[in-house]
C-alpha cells in the first residue's frame, strides 16, 4: 500500500512538470514566432512599427488575436498595413496566433 502511494506521489509530480514544461514550450514557441515581428515592433513590442502603427507593448491578448485574425482574412487594414500584415501571419494556425499574443500581452 505505501509502495502504491508513493508511486501516486511520483506520477503527480511527473504529470505537475509536463504541464509545467507544456506551458514553456508554448510561451517559447510564441516567443519564437514572434521573432518576425521584431523586425517592426521592437523585441519588446516598444516600436510603432513602420512608424504607423501603435505600440503593442503589453497589448491585451484578446485584442491581438482578434487583430492578427482580421489581418490573417484580410479583413484589417489599420495604418494601411493590411497587405503586409496579411503576409506575416498568412502561415500562423490559431495556436500560434494565441502564443503570439500571450507573448505581446506579457510584455513589459
Amino acid at each position: 500500500m505505501l509502495i502504491n502511494k508513493i508511486k501516486g506521489i511520483k506520477m503527480k509530480k511527473i504529470a505537475i512538470a509536463m504541464l509545467l514544461a507544456g506551458s514553456t514550450l508554448l510561451m517559447a514557441d510564441g516567443a519564437a514566432a514572434y521573432a518576425k515581428c521584431v523586425g517592426c515592433h521592437g523585441a519588446n513590442g516598444e516600436k510603432k512599427a513602420l512608424g504607423k502603427s501603435a505600440v503593442i507593448t503589453g497589448q491585451d491578448a484578446a485584442k491581438t488575436v482578434e487583430q492578427l485574425n482580421g489581418y490573417k482574412a484580410g479583413t484589417l487594414n489599420q495604418h494601411g498595413m493590411g497587405g503586409l500584415m496579411k503576409g506575416q501571419v498568412a502561415s500562423m494556425d490559431d495556436a500560434t496566433i494565441k502564443a503570439v499574443a500571450d507573448h505581446i500581452a506579457a510584455m513589459k
